[in-house]
């Protein structure tokens, strides 16, 4: 093969590739700049609100099942009941 229809073919697919870097989808990271970028998707307000909700309710999740956890635990140690999460009201002097 010749070394000029090498180099040449070469140098294409190099354009090819840079051109298509430019306008390839930049998934989560950041924007890329303009004109080709757009706001990434973990970026967009509704997909941090829906991020931020799924986060606190996988540590609710999670502290309801530590609280299961220590109360099978007091369970096994000697039928004791687990101590209420929220403390009894306090007395009134009388």
């Amino acid at each position: 093969m010749s070394d000029r229809v090498f180099f040449g073919g070469l140098a294409l697919a190099a354009a090819a590739l840079v051109a298509l870097a430019m306008v390839w989808p930049q998934g989560l990271g950041s924007r890329s700049p303009g004109p080709f970028g757009s706001v990434p998707v973990q970026q967009r307000p509704e997909v941090q609100a829906a991020m931020r909700r799924e986060a606190e309710a996988d540590n609710a999740r999670l502290q309801k099942a530590r609280e299961a956890v220590a109360a099978a635990r007091a369970a096994a140690e000697g039928g004791k009941t687990p101590a209420p999460s929220t403390p009894p009201p306090a007395e009134t002097p009388q």
